[in-house]
């Protein structure tokens, strides 16, 4: 399983990711939007976190009083967003799990769902099933449903572009790493629309500018912000 090996190396030597513990800026303001916007109070919300990494998010939403459930595909990070639940006390359960595949838990069973950066390395058809998924097991009641995802943006990201050109993946818009062994996905904001449109309605979408470090080096990198809801 290429994905998985990929992932446990960068989790137990880690080239890309960060071993902070504190929850994203990015969910943070999502969680702003809930309270403000959607008149959603976390304590009274089950959230599932699509590809929890060490649980940085996951926990957050848990120190507020949510009851989350994190997916994540490395052993390595599982055990790490485990080791921090209990030590921060918050009620927070994460389980190893591929998000490409359909996941092991009941209909309509969340009222939010998050994917911070996490389904970019999916391929078409796992990213089918991670979309339908998704829909699944959020609840379909109008004051819930929401999904938050944050992901890589194609629109005005040379880095992406240069990606694309040198090191084309298997599929349109992809690109491979070769330092990690993984394959990513860019988005066009009319691609993204269209993919995720079919099952949510598009609330917030915004790009963002970010800088990503790679070997010890920062790379400017493009993100879409997108604040959606059940259809």
């Amino acid at each position: 399983m290429a994905q998985y090996d990929a992932w446990e190396r960068e989790y137990r030597n880690s080239k890309l990711l960060t071993k902070d513990a504190d929850p994203q800026k990015d969910t943070l303001r999502f969680i702003k939007f809930l309270k403000k916007d959607a008149g959603i109070r976390p304590e009274r919300v089950r959230v599932l976190d699509i590809g929890s990494g060490t649980g940085r998010n996951g926990n957050h939403f848990a120190s507020l009083g949510a009851d989350v459930v994190g997916l994540e595909i490395s052993d390595t990070a599982v055990r790490i967003a485990r080791e921090r639940a209990g030590k921060e006390n918050v009620r927070a359960e994460y389980f190893k799990h591929d998000i490409g595949s359909p996941y092991p838990l009941d209909d309509e069973s969340f009222d939010i769902a998050i994917d911070v950066t996490s389904s970019n390395s999916l391929l078409g058809s796992e990213r089918d099933v991670y979309l339908r998924e998704a829909h699944r097991v959020l609840k379909s009641d109008p004051d819930s449903g929401y999904f938050f995802v944050k992901t890589l943006c194609k629109d005005s990201d040379e880095n992406a572009k240069a990606l694309l050109k040198k090191s084309p993946g298997p599929e349109i818009d992809t690109y491979r790493m070769p330092e990690l062994g993984l394959v990513e996905r860019v988005w066009s904001r009319k691609d993204f629309e269209e993919f995720y449109g079919q099952l949510f309605e598009i609330i917030h979408l915004e790009k963002k500018e970010s800088y990503t470090r790679l070997n010890n080096r920062s790379y400017k990198r493009m993100f879409w912000i997108a604040y959606m809801q059940k259809k």
